[in-house]
Formats: structure tokens, C-alpha cells, sequence
């Protein structure tokens, strides 16, 4: 039993981190180069793993279920509410821009005579839809979806490394000067510490495996990521494509080449959906919006910037990760400190203050932050 409570609390973390932004991170790794971006790629993901354990001690340290905003304000006030909440609006709406943006260019890679602009729109409507209506069952198609994806990219991996195509030297590049490229893209991939508070309610009867199940959660991704990238880059180099999947039909076969890019539709559709349905929750229950209000607040504002021209697929998930993400990883470490003062239970496990690596998740999304504001303006 023990062991099933622990895959479960593990398949909630690793279903919520995986998803669309996958797609994304070959493309920035081959434009900054292999090597470089490994220590963004690692680097990242010890920090994320990091993140991820304190808030896995903060919601051990309190008594009660609360999201992640609700643990916020308890620890930090309405400011650290407000900063949860913005990091979240900027996530969500940039990742349904992303995925309005990809999925057209993905079927018109299939369907060639027409326009990735229509095709966008078309998903659009579908998934707004969808999200207007609510789909309880979401989130377990999200699950499977997250078991096709890790099928997939590891029948990807395996093709690649087989084809003649695939060449070491496509992975050996490193400029130091390129570091910040992949970081925004690679961080997008990264966000899912909103699963922990549903984590924490999984392992009601076995919390001592919280731990556990975090540093489970947070490095299977990190392997499926590296596995990933090194297989797309190896075989397509420069001409790795912004989602991953449209470019690897040169090199692979056009029924991988449908393949893959049918994942990555089904991968960009259940995200949409999951974090469609979140953000709609978020203003019908936290702020009592009506149900029609919380709808068109949540699509029309990824629709209207669509609608003004915003194309760029990589873009839009580089924005999103360091601006949602960095907030996000600077007042989670507040909290962390905050909670080891003001919780009100023992929890099941303690990192110990964790200064050092408490101001380096600071510093390294602030400089994130930075960099991605000056590179956009």
C-alpha cells in the first residue's frame, strides 16, 4: 500500500510538470548550444527540486488544505497572496497563448494546405469551449496523456539514436555567452509545485513519504528532458524546430513525423484544459466572479494577444517560465523561512534553514527575471 500511495503522490508531481513546454526545450538547447545548456538544464532543476521540498515543509508545517495562494497569504500576508496569484495569471495565460500558437503550427505540419492561424483559432474555440462547460475527468486524461508523452519521447530517443542521421557532433557545442537563451523555456518546463498541496492530501496516512515522493517527482522530469533534448538535438542540430516534433520529419520518417506531432497536439490540448479550468477556478471561487465572467476573463485575454500578432511559440514559454516561475521561486523561499517560525504542526521532514541555497533561488530568478524584461523590452 505503502509503495502505491508513493507512485500515486509521484505521478501527481511528474504528470503536472510534464506537459506542453517539453516540446520547446530541444529548440533553445540547440540555439545556445548542447553543452551550454546543460548547466541551465541542471542547474534549474536543482533549484526546482529545492523549491519543491520547501513547499513540500511548508504544507507539513500547517495544519489544514490550502492552495498555494492560501499558503501564501498565511505566512505572508496579502502582498505574498497577490504575488502568488500574479505568478500564476502570467503562467497560465502565457502557456494558453503558447499552446494556441503551437497546435496550429503542429496541424498545419500534418495539413499543409491550410494556415496555422485557422488551425490555432479552431483549437482555440474547442478548448474555450471545454473550459467554459468544466471536464471533471481532465485530470485523469491528463494522466494517461502524461503516459503517452514519456512513450513517446522515449520512442523518439530510441529512432534517433539508431538513425544515421544522429551525430555527437550536433552536441558539443559550448559558449558561455549563450547561457541565459534556454533558461525561461527550461524553467517553464520545470513549474509544478502547485501539485504539492495534493500531494499532501494523497499521503494523508503517509506523509513520511513526502520527501520521497518530491525528489521523485521533481527528477524524472529532469531525466525525460535530457533524454529529450539530446536525442532531437543529436539528430536535427541547427535545424531543430521550435516545437520539437514539426522538424524531426526530415530526419525520421513521415509516421513519426504525424506521430509526434499528434503528441504534441494531445500534450498542448490537455494543458490548455487542466490550466484553463485552474485559472477559471481561481476567479470563480477565490473572487466570486460569476461563472460567465471567470470564463471570458480566463480565454479572452490569451485571445486578444493571439489576435495581435504574438507568433512565437519558444517566446511566449521563455516569458511565461521566468516571470511566473522566478516570482513564484522567490516567495516560495520566503515562505519556507516564514513557516519554519510560524507553522503550527511538526512536520514529517526538515531541510534545516537552507540559506545558502534560499538566496541563491533568489538571486538566479531575479538575474532570470532581469534578463528576460530587458531581453523582451
Amino acid at each position: 500500500m505503502k509503495q502505491y500511495k508513493l507512485f500515486a503522490a509521484t505521478a501527481t508531481l511528474v504528470g503536472t510538470v510534464i506537459g506542453a513546454g517539453v516540446l520547446g526545450i530541444p529548440y533553445v538547447i540547440a540555439k545556445s548550444g548542447f553543452l551550454t545548456a546543460m548547466i541551465d538544464l541542471f542547474l534549474i532543476a536543482f533549484l526546482i527540486l529545492m523549491v519543491n521540498l520547501f513547499i513540500g515543509e511548508v504544507v507539513l508545517r500547517t495544519k489544514g488544505n490550502h492552495q498555494l495562494t492560501g499558503y501564501a497569504e498565511k505566512y505572508l500576508g496579502k502582498w505574498g497572496k497577490g504575488f502568488m496569484l500574479f505568478s500564476m495569471i502570467v503562467g497560465v495565460y502565457g502557456a494558453l497563448i503558447a499552446y494556441t500558437i503551437g497546435s496550429g503550427q503542429a496541424l498545419s505540419a500534418i495539413f499543409t494546405n491550410i494556415s496555422p492561424f485557422i488551425f490555432s483559432l479552431i483549437f482555440f474555440a474547442i478548448c474555450s469551449a471545454l473550459v467554459y462547460i468544466g471536464m471533471r475527468e481532465i485530470k485523469k486524461a491528463e494522466a494517461i496523456v502524461m503516459i503517452v508523452v514519456i512513450g513517446i519521447v522515449l520512442m523518439i530517443a530510441i529512432l534517433s539514436f539508431i538513425n544515421p542521421n544522429f551525430s555527437l557532433n550536433n552536441l558539443s557545442e559550448f559558449n558561455l555567452t549563450k547561457i541565459a537563451i534556454p533558461y525561461g523555456v527550461i524553467l517553464f518546463a520545470f513549474i509544478g509545485a502547485a501539485a504539492i498541496p495534493e500531494m499532501k492530501e494523497q499521503l494523508t496516512q503517509n506523509r513520511k513519504l513526502m520527501k520521497k515522493a518530491i525528489i521523485f517527482g521533481s527528477l524524472i522530469p529532469l531525466v525525460l528532458y535530457f533524454i529529450f533534448a539530446f536525442a532531437v538535438v543529436g539528430i536535427s542540430g541547427t535545424a531543430t524546430t521550435e516545437i520539437a516534433t514539426i522538424g524531426l520529419g526530415t530526419f525520421l520518417g513521415q509516421k513519426a513525423f504525424i506521430l509526434g506531432n499528434l503528441f504534441a497536439l494531445a500534450a498542448m490540448f490537455t494543458s490548455f484544459l487542466t490550466l484553463g479550468l485552474a485559472l477559471k477556478g481561481v476567479y470563480n471561487y477565490d473572487y466570486k466572479m460569476k461563472l460567465h465572467y471567470s470564463w471570458a476573463l480566463t480565454c479572452l485575454v490569451p485571445l486578444i494577444v493571439f489576435l495581435l500578432g504574438l507568433t512565437g511559440f519558444v517566446k511566449i514559454l521563455g516569458i511565461s517560465g521566468a516571470l511566473a516561475g522566478g516570482v513564484e521561486g522567490i516567495v516560495f523561499a520566503l515562505m519556507f523561512w516564514k513557516a519554519k517560525k510560524m507553522g503550527d504542526r511538526k512536520p514529517e521532514f526538515s531541510l534545516g534553514n537552507q540559506k545558502f541555497v534560499g538566496y541563491l533561488i533568489m538571486v538566479v530568478f531575479t538575474l532570470g527575471i532581469i534578463y528576460q524584461l530587458f531581453h523582451l523590452w
